[in-house]
């Protein structure tokens, strides 16, 4: 038989872990406080995350979101600001448009050269050369300037005119330039 043993309990007297002390902020020094702040601000957009003054007090997201849309809010400034600026040949034609005798001056070509030239990039054609299958948006543009299905796209398929060799030989020749030394003449 076992014979259990008493022990007093002094021997395990453990004490309890201490309490956390809380920390009110009106008892520490100003400096103190501004560092304990600073640490834990919530974003400014309170989406939750926490944000930091390198940022105004913004996280991350919100801070990359905020410098996109002003970013995107100063180029659109700029479009804007060239878009109320006439361009030359504008100011030309309404020169024109006020003017009869102005408008027997300028040449009849100039102004409907650059229509034509944009309309003509505008239409973009739908239809495969090879085969007149309807491609879409989903066609192919080949370096010969055409636009084919996903089936004569390859430039074996369609007979292509463009020099893909010479196209190459010159790539590599502006990639990598030629290097000579100086002739020396031997003694």
């Amino acid at each position: 038989m076992a014979t259990w043993h008493h022990t007093p309990l002094s021997v395990y007297h453990v004490r309890p872990p201490p309490r956390k002390a809380v920390v009110r902020l009106a008892d520490l020094p100003m400096a103190e406080e501004q560092r304990l702040q600073e640490g834990h601000r919530l974003c400014a957009n309170n989406c939750g995350f926490f944000g930091s003054p390198a940022t105004l007090d913004l996280c991350s997201k919100c801070y990359r979101d905020l410098r996109l849309k002003e970013d995107n809010a100063a180029s659109a400034k700029v479009a804007v600001e060239r878009s109320l600026s006439p361009p030359p040949s504008a100011s030309a034609s309404a020169l024109s448009l006020s003017s009869p005798s102005a408008a027997s001056s300028l040449p009849s070509g100039t102004t409907a050269g650059p229509l034509v030239a944009a309309a003509d990039t505008a239409k973009r054609p739908s239809r495969c050369l090879s085969c007149r299958r309807k491609v879409g948006l989903m066609g192919f543009r080949c370096r010969c300037g055409e636009t084919f299905c996903g089936e004569h796209r390859y430039p074996e398929r369609h007979s292509c005119i463009f020099d893909y060799k010479a196209a190459g030989r010159d790539s590599i020749a502006l990639a990598n330039p030629l290097v000579k030394a100086d002739k020396l003449r031997k003694i």
